[in-house]
């Protein structure tokens, strides 16, 4: 197993957006890969709360199909999802041939925040434990191709960003009442993870550890592996020409005053 790596400076803003760009149009590459070939890639991002799972999940959606690459953000199961089977939601949600799902979080919210905040049973915990890689086993032999990211951050990084989105109004919504529980749980969500990778990283279905407390560095980092997993090829796209427009063939349009338009709120600007 390959060691930490280790802790850098801060990537600075104009190669971290140079080389966010180029990795960006290798996400194209991949995408259309996926399409033509029916491949069905998912990749589920775990961590603790304000790790920058929302942050990588933006920059890998920002130039991609979304009917092709679609974001996974369940809320909490509803009294019905209650009593299925744990697992089932989130079948409902893999990817068709062609398609690409990214998890913000996913399945293992069991062995996080549900067993730290005693949202499940000890049984349901246990089980979880033991079903999941065998349901990640399925996935595979299924011909899923399935990635796991666990963002790492620091209890320090962890706060600090805690803080600047109380003091921004912008954010402050992205400040619930667990993450600030999570503060004082810091050691209870520490075990759950060391217990979850004991049980969940297997050699079919590797966890893939995110340094984040450079939320820049973790993003280009998590992008370029990714691709470096997939065995993607180059696709020409088809070739598309647009057509000369037709002569007019006399139609009037009705008068503009007939219709509302937006005021002009930038002409004050």
């Amino acid at each position: 197993m390959a060691r930490p790596a280790p802790r850098h400076e801060r990537l600075a803003k104009k190669p971290y957006e140079r080389e966010l760009l180029r990795l960006q149009q290798e996400l194209v590459r991949l995408q259309e890969w996926v399409r033509v070939e029916g491949v069905r890639l998912v990749v589920v991002f775990e961590g603790r709360d304000a790790a920058g799972k929302g942050g990588a999940v933006k920059r890998v959606t920002e130039y991609l199909n979304p009917r092709i690459a679609r974001i996974a953000a369940l809320p909490a199961p509803t009294e019905r999802q209650r009593g299925q089977w744990y697992f089932q939601r989130y079948v409902e949600q893999l990817p068709a041939a062609g398609e690409i799902v990214l998890f913000d979080r996913s399945w293992y919210n069991r062995a996080g925040v549900e067993r730290v905040m005693g949202f499940c049973t000890d049984e349901e915990y246990l089980q979880f434990l033991h079903q999941a890689p065998l349901f990640e086993r399925m996935l595979s032999e299924a011909g899923i191709l399935l990635r796991k990211y666990w963002f790492s951050v620091s209890d320090t990084e962890q706060e600090a960003r805690f803080r600047a989105r109380l003091a921004d109004p912008m954010r402050r919504w992205k400040l619930s009442p667990m993450d600030v529980e999570s503060i004082t749980r810091w050691e209870d969500y520490s075990r759950a993870k060391d217990v979850m990778f004991t049980h969940t990283d297997t050699p079919h279905s590797p966890w893939n550890v995110v340094e984040s407390d450079d939320k820049r560095r973790a993003r280009i980092n998590m992008i370029a592996h990714l691709l470096s997993t997939v065995p993607y090829l180059a696709i020409e796209p088809p070739r598309v020409e647009l057509p000369p427009r037709p002569p007019s063939s006399g139609y009037r349009r009705p008068p503009r005053d007939l219709q509302r338009y937006v005021p002009d709120h930038a002409a004050g600007l």
